[in-house]
């Protein structure tokens, strides 16, 4: 059910994002830039569909983002978004990446955002234990 993405997955990780992209809830992502990132990205698939995408973004040699983080409306509030956030911070742990953050309000990419550098996002911040 839950797999690192492959090169098939990249438009309908683009359709997911788009839904709430076009609701204002979180970046718009063009096609090329989930290519370009495609190994961030985690895809949680039932019966052959992508109900769910998120990445683990590397920030720096101490901090990772999860971002991207979107979960079709049939399969919402049944914890296919808690499965995925919990791969990305299971991979943080086996990188040995010990702070991984996430941007509330949705839009992921700072420099990217039409917010920025006027943001009203709060970040929220998780250490990782290796295990």
């Amino acid at each position: 059910m839950i797999r690192k993405a492959k090169l098939s997955d990249v438009k309908d990780i683009y359709k997911l994002i788009e839904i709430f992209a076009n609701k204002g809830e979180m970046l718009h992502r063009p096609l090329n830039d989930i290519y370009e990132n495609l190994r961030d990205f985690y895809v949680y698939e039932e019966n052959a569909v992508v109900l769910g995408a998120c990445a683990l973004h590397i920030s720096w040699e101490d901090i990772g983002e999860i971002r991207s983080l979107a979960v079709s409306e049939e399969a919402g509030g049944k914890g296919v978004g808690t499965v995925l956030v919990n791969a990305c911070l299971d991979e943080a742990k086996s990188l040995g990446i010990p702070k991984i953050f996430a941007l509330t309000y949705k839009p992921g990419e700072c420099v990217k955002c039409f917010k920025f550098p006027d943001c009203d996002e709060n970040a929220m911040v998780i250490e990782v234990t290796a295990s």
